[in-house]
């Protein structure tokens, strides 16, 4: 059988992910085909695209969400993710066991679902962002009245992992702010229902994330029992229990890997129970920290080296890389143009730089 040590699996990801070059697919066919971007914060995984799509801008990504071609919702492991109207209503009843399996057994949230007829919480809620869209807080205060014993929190929680609902704009929408406002996804968008199996969804894992183990594809969507959807499939079998479809790419591991900026949340480093094909220990142990922001990974030879902010002043805007590893002067020079080609999308009025910053 077959090995694919980390190298070899970090060159196979990268080239499904579109990070060993830059597509030309469009926006919203990237993001099918990577099943959604993580995307909890209101821009951050813009980045994400930017990093992916040859010539993205923002107003592009942006216009998928006003004209309600894509949408930001509760999807993979119950978090926010961003994807195409089509795969919204296609993924969502896949994946309910994860969104469940958070209401039930949340601390905050699950001691309130004992006894409580979630059914009727749902008609109710359904009802009552039918007539418009409302925060959180308005419509756990609306439904208090219904359930005056219950938590205001907990019923509106409830009603986001129960009933398909959206965050609508402006609410992640380029450069705007808005507070998150829900709606119902069917009520929101006008997307043909398509014919959607878990066995289609690992399968589409593995052509976004792959090579991978069962205990990847679960981390991936929070769902459980893959083993027995994956024993159904025609799939590549490697030692160490990785499977791959047939024919997905699987360039060699000394394929060149160009610097690429990511972003906070970015599935490429949240989709896999062992993530050591891209982070290194370097980055884990100085990078993250337990009660700080989440890092932005800086890729060089494919892998966690660095991490990269944004300041802004007067007009300015300054990329600054902290690196953890040594980076030769030809990826620094290339990490240099990576980095301005980020601040002409992220901050195009301003004056920009780059400062490089040995971590401590």
């Amino acid at each position: 059988m077959s090995v694919l040590d980390h190298r070899a699996l970090n060159r196979a990801t990268l080239a499904r992910q579109f990070l060993l070059q830059r597509t030309e697919l469009s926006p919203l066919a990237v993001t099918e085909h990577l099943v959604g971007l993580q995307a909890q914060t209101p821009h951050t995984w813009y980045v994400g695209l930017w990093a992916r799509v040859a010539g993205c801008r923002p107003a592009a990504v942006a216009d998928l969400l006003t004209s309600r071609q894509a949408v930001r919702m509760a999807l993979m492991r119950s978090t926010i993710h961003f994807v195409s109207a089509a795969d919204a209503v296609a993924l969502r009843p896949l994946v309910q066991p994860a969104l469940d399996r958070d209401l039930f057994r949340n601390n905050t949230h699950g001691r309130w679902m004992r006894g409580l007829d979630t059914d009727a919480v749902v008609a109710a809620g359904r009802e009552i962002l039918a007539e418009r869209p409302l925060t959180p807080a308005e419509l756990g205060a609306a439904l208090l009245e219904r359930w005056p014993d219950n938590n205001p929190a907990a019923l509106a929680y409830a009603v986001r992992n129960l009933l398909p609902v959206v965050q609508t704009p402006p609410r992640g929408a380029w450069k705007r702010s808005g507070r998150p406002m829900h709606a119902p996804l069917d009520g929101w968008v006008d997307a043909p229902v398509r014919t959607a199996s878990l066995e289609t969804l690992v399968q589409r894992y593995l052509a976004a994330y792959g090579p991978a183990t069962v205990q990847d594809m679960q981390m991936w969507c929070g769902l459980t029992k893959l083993s027995e959807v994956v024993e159904r499939l025609s799939l590549v079998k490697f030692a160490g229990g990785y499977l791959d479809l047939p024919d997905a790419p699987r360039p060699g591991p000394d394929t060149p890997a160009p610097v690429r900026f990511l972003y906070d949340f970015d599935n490429l480093l949240l989709s896999h129970k062992d993530r050591g094909r891209f982070l290194t220990d370097e980055f884990r142990t100085r990078a993250v920290t337990p009660h700080g922001p989440v890092p932005q990974p800086v890729l060089v030879d494919g892998v966690t080296a660095a991490a990269w902010t944004v300041e802004k002043t007067r007009g300015q805007a300054t990329v600054v890389v902290r690196t953890f590893l040594p980076l030769s002067a030809a990826d620094r020079d290339a990490a240099t143009v990576e980095a301005l080609d980020l601040l002409a999308f992220l901050e195009p009025g301003a004056a920009h730089e780059v400062r490089f910053d040995a971590a401590p």
